[in-house]
């Protein structure tokens, strides 16, 4: 029973990655037909998709994942076997958690500066 339910993890893993790379692709195709019905130019359509980009999003990421590597270091180092099964799940939410968050503030703060310059620049 269990090699047979081991078998379908990777089946289901590639199933679903691929289900949303076909929906990924779907909808951005979807999106510029959208635009393109109405009427915008091939610069318009340039700076539309300018707009939506983050140039922090990397940062954010990083910053995810320090906070959540610094939330599984805190739960596998924390006390014995019996408490490591509740406090290891806990803190890793927990420190993701304030790590989305100040990966959003700071992410903000850096957009704030970058629009800022990127208008007085011009």
């Amino acid at each position: 029973m269990e090699a047979t339910i081991a078998v379908f993890i990777p089946i289901v893993m590639f199933l679903i990655i691929g289900l949303i790379a076909v929906t990924l692709i779907f909808y951005r195709s979807k999106e510029r037909q959208m635009l393109i019905d109405k009427g915008l130019s091939a610069e318009d359509m340039k700076k539309f998709f300018e707009q939506k980009r983050d140039p922090f999003w990397l940062m954010k990421v990083g910053i995810i994942c320090i906070f959540f590597g610094i939330g599984l270091g805190i739960g596998l180092m924390s006390g014995g076997d019996e408490t490591q099964e509740v406090v290891t799940p806990t803190s890793i939410f927990i420190f993701t958690g304030l790590g989305f968050v100040i990966a959003n503030v700071y992410g903000n703060k850096l957009k704030r500066k970058y629009d800022l310059e990127k208008k007085n620049g011009n």
